[in-house]
């Protein structure tokens, strides 16, 4: 009698052309871990890469920073080549804000109307911190020729940018322009998102360091 099939083989060959990759969010880590992301919503996404094979997936962690966490620490370069720690503005509220790129129409407003506020915001006692993917010599000059009198840090790569969860705009196609305004405890308070009036962004954070 010839024999038949073995009835498991069918369940051991993977999809070779899945149409969307998998997506697995856990909101929370335990209490224990010592990742960076602890607080933050993770989002696991996996997707097969080229190689037809059940061991071949390709997995991204993002994650998401939400109003009342802490988010994840970060060491950046500044202006000058110097690193600069978020751990470095604890015991006192710190604005945070993202945006696209060095000498852009949007970002130059945006970098002016931070320093036209900027003595509010040290009567405030709070920092002034701009975090973009230019390089540290790119951020010398834009801060040079405008007189921004804060800091601008180097995040290359969009590594920080990734870890905090900022949105892309235009389909993806634009680094977001988002702002955290954290207190001297570390916690986000704020989130602003508004790509296109970005002198919203200091009217919002002021308003709301006046009522911390």
């Amino acid at each position: 009698m010839a024999s038949l099939p073995h009835p498991v083989a069918h369940f051991l060959v993977p999809s070779l052309t899945p149409k969307t990759p998998s997506s697995i969010k856990l909101p929370f880590l335990p209490k224990s871990s010592n990742s960076q992301f602890l607080g933050a919503q993770i989002c696991v996404r996996i997707s097969p890469t080229s190689v037809p094979s059940s061991s071949s997936f390709k997995i991204t962690i993002s994650s998401k920073v939400n109003k009342g966490q802490a988010p994840p620490a970060f060491t950046l370069k500044d202006q000058d080549g110097r690193n600069v720690s978020l751990s470095k503005f604890k015991g006192k509220p710190v604005v945070v804000y993202f945006y696209p790129a060095d000498e852009t129409p949007g970002c130059t407003k945006q970098a002016c109307a931070f320093r036209d506020s900027y003595e509010k915001f040290k009567k405030a006692g709070a920092e002034v911190v701009g975090i973009s993917g230019d390089d540290s010599s790119s951020h010398k000059a834009f801060a040079k020729k405008y007189r921004l009198p804060f800091t601008l840090l180097s995040d290359e790569g969009n590594k920080v940018r990734k870890e905090w969860g900022v949105p892309a705009d235009l389909f993806g196609t634009l680094p977001g322009r988002q702002t955290y305004v954290l207190d001297k405890n570390g916690i986000v308070q704020l989130i602003y998102n508004n790509q296109f009036q970005p002198e919203k962004h200091i009217d919002e954070t002021l308003k709301l360091l006046q009522s911390l």
